[in-house]
């Protein structure tokens, strides 16, 4: 195996961070290949907790190089916080890591026009994180993006960024009432950016495509989920970039014959942040449950997740649209004790099932949700290693996910800790036949 894709299979928050910090041991290299400091992923090890927002959790391992691909968008000072941030929790980098020179920075009017675009839209808000990356994404498809690259160039940068405000300030001032920007603040404070990150700045394609020639393991680690993708989830209620499988090529300069296998995260329930469609959403004591017992607070807005019942209609859509080659099944132990468990085979609407994700989003606000029920388990799975350990009523809930989405499951995670996971195989050193 010499590439592996790691993506959410529901709407971010399945604990990928986990995952791919558990798979990272056995990788060279780790890629984030797509999203914004929007993101977060928490890792709980023996030396503490860590919080990670664009950098791959991978660099918690010594000698893993970890990198930022070209579709990632990038708030250098972020960047550079949580570089510092990570440093004094032990962390070293040196030439460990790399950010693309073609990855496209957020600049201050994509925070201003973001919050005041979704302040604007009052009861229609998407529930984005105010923190620019959607018109950082605008900006780079109108081709007017300022580059990683473009630091390295001061004279360029403040002739792009010069040439950018005239719409820029008039756009703030007129539409949303708001202050404008300065060339000059911005180019001294990015500037001053430019020089700080200068040596990770790199052609990230090409050093990858030296790894894999190499033979080198490269772990691909998508953000957010793939009902959050700009094309594939539940639009407009999604991200602004490729949170699919097929962003890992787009996002980081590596083709798709280079890419061997597809890991999709879920969690044993479902859970959504912010607005839009969410069919088996509970807004009762079982919800409420789920989200106490499964700590579903954020870790980059502190914002409570929806919960509610696991949704296969959900992940088949995943399994088809990544092209998923196995799945791993995180916070099974949140269901422990719980009498009766309900898993979601089709949606119904005005009469007629559906058994795919319809793609018109008033049909799917007025979906219902057809469930079937499975007895729950009163034993503790909190920790456990080993499949075998599990209560029968777990392993038969388990099995029937895998029939419902026809993948096969390789992890189960039942705990927060590295350790407290199921390997049933390694997806990144043992290949599955197709």
């Amino acid at each position: 195996m010499a590439a592996l894709v790691v993506v959410g299979s529901q709407w971010g928050d399945e604990g990928k961070g986990k995952i791919v910090d558990l798979l990272a041991k056995d990788a060279d290299v780790i890629v984030r290949y797509q999203g914004g400091s929007n993101a977060g992923h928490t890792v709980i090890t023996n030396k503490g907790t860590f919080i990670f927002h664009l950098i791959p959790s991978g660099i918690l391992y010594r000698g893993k190089v970890c990198v930022l691909g070209n579709g990632v968008v990038i708030d250098p000072g972020g960047l550079i916080g949580e570089l510092d941030h990570l440093q004094t929790q032990g962390i070293t980098f040196g030439k460990r890591f790399v950010i693309s020179h073609r990855a496209h920075l957020i600049m201050p009017y994509h925070k201003a026009i973001d919050k005041a675009a979704e302040q604007a839209k009052g009861a229609r808000r998407i529930g984005t994180t105010g923190r620019g990356i959607g018109p950082a994404y605008v900006d780079k498809m109108a081709r007017i993006g300022i580059r990683m690259g473009d630091l390295l160039n001061p004279d360029l940068f403040r002739q792009k960024v010069q040439e950018n405000l005239v719409e820029i300030n008039a756009f703030l001032k007129h539409i949303h009432n708001a202050d404008g920007f300065t060339v000059d603040l911005i180019a001294k404070e990015y500037e001053a950016y430019g020089e700080r990150l200068r040596p990770y700045i790199a052609d990230v394609s090409v050093a990858l495509d030296r790894a894999m020639s190499k033979k080198q393991r490269i772990l691909f680690e998508g953000a957010q989920g793939t009902h959050l993708d700009v094309d594939f989830g539940t639009y407009p209620f999604v991200t602004s970039s490729s949170a699919c499988a097929g962003g890992a090529c787009t996002g980081s300069g590596v083709g798709p014959t280079k890419i061997d296998a597809v890991l999709g995260v879920t969690k044993a329930y479902t859970t959504r942040v912010g607005g839009g469609p969410f069919v088996t959403e509970l807004q009762d004591e079982i919800g409420q449950m789920l989200m106490t017992r499964g700590h579903e607070y954020g870790s980059t807005t502190g914002r409570a997740r929806r919960c509610g019942w696991l949704d296969s209609v959900l992940l088949r859509h995943a399994v088809r649209t990544n092209g998923l080659t196995s799945l791993a099944i995180t916070k099974l132990d949140v269901l422990d004790g719980a009498k009766e468990l309900k898993i979601c085979t089709g949606y119904r609407y005005q009469g007629k099932l559906y058994k795919e994700m319809p793609a018109d989003l008033e049909v799917l606000q007025g979906c219902e949700p057809v469930y079937e029920r499975w007895a729950g388990w009163a034993t503790d799975t909190t920790g456990l290693r080993a499949y075998k350990a599990l209560p029968m009523a777990a392993k038969r809930y388990l099995r029937r996910i895998e029939e419902l989405t026809g993948c096969p499951m390789d992890m189960i995670s039942t705990g927060s800790k590295r350790e407290d996971t199921i390997v049933l195989r390694n997806p990144l050193t043992t290949s599955r036949k197709r």
